[in-house]
């Protein structure tokens, strides 16, 4: 009966792994560049929204210092609720006038399906900008600039 049910267990576990392996994504290089401003670095996040507009993944965190992510007030009540590991995520804060490169891992089924994507600011003794930009997950908007309306001037994505 143990081996039945561990031959049933490893089967579960092989089936789920190779479900999350089969989620086509492509990588996008995003490219954002902030407003002039005077101050401390920015702490964003970039959230995958579903189209029900809820939080749904944590794409990236730029910001190192955990103390800092209660700033981002709307994201941090989601990251507390379903907490993950985004140690591998997270690069550092930008300042004014600075621009940042990375890239993350977008699934090909969520673009052009009603998701979008939030960039989330907040920086210390300035304003929190919930949505400084949200733009919808299309082809379109991916191969477009974006203006922020915040800390971000614009962010422009290329596919890798």
């Amino acid at each position: 009966m143990k081996l039945i049910f561990r031959a049933c267990l490893v089967a579960i576990i092989a089936g789920l792994f190779s479900f999350q392996a089969s989620a086509q994504t492509t990588k996008y290089k995003c490219m954002l560049q902030m407003s002039n401003y005077v101050g401390e670095g920015a702490y964003i996040v970039v959230s995958l929204i579903n189209p029900k507009g809820q939080y749904e993944k944590t794409l990236y965190v730029m910001g190192p210092d955990k103390k800092w992510y209660t700033s981002l007030k709307e994201w941090h009540k989601f990251q507390t609720k379903k907490k993950a590991n985004i140690s591998a995520i997270t690069g550092a804060s930008v300042a004014g006038g600075d621009r940042s490169i990375t890239t993350f891992d977008i699934e090909t089924a969520k673009i052009n399906a009603g998701y979008k994507l939030r960039f989330e600011t907040s920086v210390e003794d300035k304003e929190y900008y919930v949505k400084d930009l949200e733009i919808p997950l299309t082809t379109a908007s991916l191969s477009a600039k974006n203006d922020g309306t915040g800390f971000i001037r614009y962010v422009r994505f290329s596919a890798n």
